[in-house]
């Protein structure tokens, strides 16, 4: 008699512990991990793209917005090509999942290969942003932002095509001191904290000006010259 007292008094515990579970999820909650091979090519005849910013991140988070002023991370990566304030400032975020970077320049026609790894709790979208700087620019972006990953199944990929903005930190002089790309024959400036581009926001880049078109002050040639596309992206989930 005592046996089946007992067993009666664990049956309603054991069903309450179930229905939380199928209820809201909040305390058997569970994390998946996510795992892109991310693969960027350079679509330019003359734009070597600078080292990659990979960020994986939730709809909360975004690098820029058009119109508004560049962040002081953007505006290195996009006038020197130094992306390591950029992802240290995307890592300290609690909207950024991880961030992470490529090793080095990418030539013009050539593509890098860059791993991205996240947990995320079930339920939860996965966004990715790619920025780059074509170096020979004096502050260009090339990137894509905030693009959803939520729906690409292990073993499928998507491919997304990049197009150019400008960080409106710098006015587009072209001049051999402001430009650090290998068009300035080693002269170049890069970043500087003075905002000499009376727009003070991001906007999509018109491009060049170079001397073929005229500008006799341009250290650019033709070959500089872009068209978007700028860099197409290509996704795949490996887990």
């Amino acid at each position: 008699m005592f046996f089946r007292k007992k067993m009666l008094l664990l049956l309603p515990l054991a069903a309450l512990l179930a229905g939380c579970d199928s209820d809201n999820g909040t305390l058997l909650s569970s994390a998946r991990e996510y795992r892109y091979q991310v693969t960027i090519t350079n679509l330019t005849a003359g734009q070597p793209l600078s080292p990659a910013a990979v960020v994986l991140h939730s709809p909360s988070w975004q690098a820029f917005t058009l119109g508004d002023s560049a962040s002081v991370a953007l505006e290195k990566l996009a006038e020197g090509g130094d992306n390591s304030d950029f992802i240290t400032a995307a890592d300290a975020d609690s909207n950024v999942l991880s961030a992470a970077s490529g090793l080095g320049v990418i030539v013009p026609g050539a593509s890098e290969q860059i791993t991205a790894s996240a947990s995320v709790s079930s339920g939860d979208e996965v966004l990715m942003t790619w920025a780059s700087m074509p170096v020979n620019t004096n502050d260009g972006l090339a990137a894509i932002g905030g693009v959803d990953l939520s729906d690409l199944a292990v073993g499928e990929s998507t491919m997304f095509l990049a197009i150019s903005y400008d960080a409106g930190t710098e006015a587009n002089t072209e001049s051999a001191d402001t430009v650090p790309g290998p068009a300035a024959s080693g002269l170049a400036e890069g970043f500087n904290a003075v905002r000499d581009d009376v727009r003070d926001a991001v906007y999509i880049h018109t491009g060049v000006v170079t001397q073929d078109d005229g500008l006799s002050t341009s250290t650019l040639g033709g070959r500089q010259r872009w068209d978007n596309p700028i860099a197409s992206v290509r996704v795949e989930r490996l887990q």
